[in-house]
């Protein structure tokens, strides 16, 4: 028999982060530089410090997103929330902002925020300045107006000492690199929007030949989240975009050859043996009833007290205003045996009456109504206190007195008949449990099969989604192609994987097909993962920091950014390579003022 595969969704929520308080050796006998790996999917954050006391470890994990309230009518004003102390992004998703445009950053007054809080949380105490030098993640080839809005931000906001900005993936290479360092190799990283191809000769980074795909963790999150919106229309609004990543991350699977492993999903043992069943939510109360006979009869018997409640608070409340009616009426029929006749005709008129007979004739009805609701009222409270447990259930004494109260209780239980109904079963036949038309748990269940290789397969097939994009493995020839045979068979010897859209089961055998398929006979490669595709990128900034504390080597001072713009950088083995703005040379307007003052040409020409 087939193991059972059922997997319930975590729907893990967020825990805030504390505020920690730092270690004395971040701040003596200077002050330790302060690593941020700024990731598009979750920021990170940690001191770089050698001292044992300090943890070599990122202390705050958040996502990177900012949810801002319009706050309460009258009240406090907007709150804003950022990363973990959102609790869950679903009931926010339509709230939820991020900094990041693809990769880069561009909303800096949410890049602000994120940057407030890692300073809070850290217990940054310095007065009006973050006195740590901060070491900082940025996009590859990023943008200079991006970097100088971050360098403008991180100076004047802030005040820092110095800053270094380098390349997450490079980092995590920097940290997994071998003996013989600088080392060349092709990097492969694949985040949560973009997906890069990054020759690295010698140490430092050929940025010429640098390849992005626009396609990562997020764009497969969506996609599988299509997939099963209309596999499961039912189940339309539970098929949250933060389940997508939670399946994404543990049932997910990257196939070798993506054609043979289709065909063997057709065969029915094959889909039976490998399916994985997510339990959706839901409740048991919807099955089917084990409910006895005798406690139904007592539901029934307390809805009908209910009912009866309900009839005598409605009685009372018409009691009291036929009540006030009736003294009003009273009072303008003492006006006239007073002989009080202006006062009288004034009362009729209020009253919409036209004489006195009609006002008697009112005050009469008035007069049964009233003690026909009393007579009900009395007879009611009888009925409640009477037990109303009758040997017949089918056919309860609703009104032992046959009073009109109790038929119209009778007609109310009667609306609510369905609820209730139910068969009486025989004296001499157990009661048996009423059995569900079909198995619930089941119909709440998503049967993930070819689901678990379709949507990490977009980075390889970006045309799944009807992206008109290379996917890597033609992206990764693409770029040894501009090399010699000579430089790629040295690039091919340490191809590096990291990012956290990398770490599918079955990846690294993927890219060893497709190196296989594509470098010539009898030639060797070699493909390594790195040890924390996820965290790399801060340990790796983190060792960097620590080597180069005491060092100018890859810092951007305060004077360098005074003198040089924000757009400046300072190239380091992890850095992107700074290319200056050129601005173009004014050559026409130096030429034409000769031809002005010599005023040669036509007049229509000097005009």
């Amino acid at each position: 028999a087939a193991p059972t595969r059922v997997f319930a969704f975590r729907d893990a929520r967020w825990a805030p982060d504390p505020v920690l308080e730092p270690s004395a050796a971040v701040r003596s006998p200077q002050p330790a530089p302060l690593v941020i790996d700024n990731g598009s999917f979750q920021t990170r954050a940690g001191w770089a410090c050698p001292d044992p006391a300090v943890p070599a470890e990122p202390l705050l994990r958040f996502r990177s997103l900012a949810a801002r309230s319009r706050g309460a009518r009258g009240g406090a004003g907007a709150e804003t929330q950022v990363g973990n102390d959102l609790g869950s992004p679903e009931p926010l998703r339509w709230l939820l902002r991020s900094p990041f445009d693809r990769n880069v950053p561009v909303q800096l007054e949410l890049q602000e925020l994120l940057l407030d809080h890692v300073f809070q949380r850290l217990g940054v105490s310095s007065q009006g300045c973050v006195d740590h030098p901060i070491v900082l993640t940025e996009a590859v080839c990023n943008p200079l107006y991006s970097r100088q809005m971050m360098s403008e931000l991180l100076f004047e906001c802030y005040q820092v000492p110095k800053v270094s900005y380098g390349v997450d993936s490079l980092y995590s290479f920097y940290h997994n690199r071998r003996q013989n360092w600088p080392c060349s190799g092709l990097v492969i990283s694949s985040g949560y929007q973009c997906t890069h191809i990054l020759p690295v000769l010698e140490g430092r980074l050929d940025a010429k030949n640098c390849k992005r795909i626009n396609l990562g963790g997020c764009q497969a999150a969506v996609y599988l989240q299509r997939l099963l919106q209309l596999k499961y229309p039912g189940h339309f609004a539970a098929i949250t975009l933060s389940r997508m990543e939670e399946i994404l991350h543990e049932h997910s699977y990257i196939a070798q050859d993506y054609i043979e492993e289709l065909q063997k999903w057709r065969c029915p043992e094959y889909y039976e043996n490998n399916v994985h069943k997510m339990q959706l939510p839901f409740s048991n109360k919807l099955l089917g009833s084990t409910v006895a006979s005798e406690e139904k009869q007592e539901k029934r018997q307390q809805q009908l007290r209910r009912l009866q409640e309900l009839n005598a608070r409605r009685r009372e409340e018409k009691l009291q205003l036929d009540q006030e009616r009736l003294d009003r009426l009273l009072y303008v029929q003492e006006l006239l045996e007073d002989g009080q006749m202006d006062q009288f005709h004034k009362a009729l008129v209020e009253l919409n009456m036209d004489s006195a007979e009609e006002l008697q004739s009112y005050i009469n009805k008035l007069s049964l109504s009233v003690e026909q609701t009393k007579q009900k009222i009395l007879q009611s409270e009888v009925n409640i206190e009477v037990d109303v447990v009758d040997s017949k259930p089918e056919t309860p004494d609703l009104d032992p007195l046959g009073s009109e109260q109790s038929l119209e209780d009778v007609e109310s239980i009667n609306e609510f008949e369905p609820l209730f109904a139910e068969e009486q079963p025989e004296a001499e036949k157990p009661v048996a449990a009423v059995q569900p038309v079909f198995n619930l748990a089941e119909y709440h269940q998503l049967f993930l099969g070819t689901e678990r290789i379709r949507a990490p397969e977009i980075v390889f097939q970006p045309s799944l989604i009807g992206e008109d994009q290379a996917g890597i493995a033609e992206t990764m020839q693409y770029v040894l192609e501009r090399y010699s045979k000579e430089q790629q068979a040295i690039l091919v010897q340490n191809v590096f994987l990291t990012g956290g859209n990398t770490m599918y089961p079955g990846l690294k055998a993927r890219i060893q097909k497709e190196l296989l398929e594509m470098r010539p006979f009898q030639s060797s490669f070699q493909v390594s993962l790195a040890s924390s595709p996820v965290l790399d990128a801060w340990y790796g900034a983190r060792d960097w920091a620590v080597e180069h504390m005491s060092r100018e080597e890859g810092w951007i001072s305060r004077k360098d950014y005074e003198e040089k713009g924000g757009e400046y950088l300072k190239e380091h083995c992890a850095s992107n390579v700074y290319v200056p703005i050129r601005l173009p040379k004014q050559a026409p307007r130096a030429a034409e003022a000769p031809s002005r003052a010599s005023g040669t040409g036509t007049p229509s020409e000097q005009g």
